[in-house]
Parts: C-alpha cells; sequence; structure tokens
C-alpha cells in the first residue's frame, strides 16, 4: 500500500462510528504500514484530538490488539508472541495514561462511553502519581447520569487489595 494512504486510512478509522466496521479500516493499516505506527497515529488523536477524534481513536485502538499465542498446553506465550507484544508495551503504557488524562479532563459523554471500556481501572498499572487519578474516574463513571457508564465501570472496577 502506498505510504500516502497512510493518513487518510487512519483519519477514516478514527472517523468511522461503528466500532466493529473500523476494523476493516485498522487491521489493513496494520498489515501495510505495521503496529507501532498505526497505534502511534491513534494516539496521537486520542491525545490532542477533538473529542469526536479522540473517541473515534478510542474505538479504533481496540482493533490494535496483538492476539497472543500461547505454547500448546501452557499459559506461557510463543517466543514471537512475546516479542511482538513487547514490542509495543511502551505505548500500551502511553495508552494507559493518555486515557486516563482524556476521561479526567473531558466530560464528553462520547469521548467517555469509548474510553472506558479500553481504561485499566487498576491503580497498581498506573504510576504513583497517577493512582488517585484512577479513583477519581471510577467516581465520575459510578455518578454519571448515563446508564452505561454506570454499568460498565461496575464490570471493570478492581477491588481493592
Amino acid at each position: 500500500m502506498p505510504d500516502e494512504w497512510f493518513e487518510p486510512l487512519i483519519r477514516a478509522a478514527v472517523y468511522e462510528p461503528d466500532p466493529s466496521f473500523n476494523r476493516q479500516l485498522v487491521e489493513p493499516a496494520i498489515a501495510a504500514f505495521g503496529r507501532r505506527r498505526v497505534q502511534v497515529a491513534l494516539l496521537d488523536y486520542l491525545d490532542t484530538g477533538a473529542p469526536a477524534d479522540a473517541a473515534g481513536a478510542a474505538r479504533a485502538w481496540y482493533w490494535t490488539s496483538i492476539g497472543v499465542r500461547y505454547l500448546p498446553g501452557t499459559t506461557t506465550m510463543t517466543p514471537e508472541s512475546a516479542a511482538e507484544y513487547e514490542a509495543v508495551s511502551d505505548l500500551r503504557e502511553r495508552y494507559r495514561l493518555t486515557a486516563l488524562r482524556r476521561f479526567l479532563a473531558d466530560d464528553d459523554l462520547d469521548l467517555r462511553r469509548c474510553i472506558l471500556p479500553g481504561l485499566t481501572l487498576d491503580p497498581q498499572m498506573y504510576p504513583n502519581q497517577m493512582r488517585d487519578q484512577v479513583a477519581q474516574a471510577v467516581q465520575i463513571a459510578r455518578t454519571s447520569n448515563d446508564d452505561y457508564l454506570q454499568h460498565r465501570v461496575e464490570i471493570q472496577v478492581v477491588p481493592e487489595r
């Protein structure tokens, strides 16, 4: 696929409102341009985009995850799968931090609905200085007037240890 198609393909994935159909845009982009490049582009939309763009990036991000493969009869990843998973670990962390920041900073309902399913709500997954922000995100979702946010947060919240 020609390089000049990268931006239009990513933009189409971000602007596609159907969270299932955008898969048909994200997966070819990954195949043609690589997972890292696609994830970086989506993170840029999530980080600096208008609420609708950030929501679209969160929807598209789902399809960038790695299908982990395991050694037969074990819970150990294959060496290839482990290498692929590790190659973008920094971007998974960046997604976690950026998604939490946007969830807290922007009260756009669609954006929050799109971010919450992929938002890690385990405080241990964040730097010490951000752990209170996880509790803040949980509180926002629990006290929202939106039934979806209220329901979804209870599925995802990590019990206190």
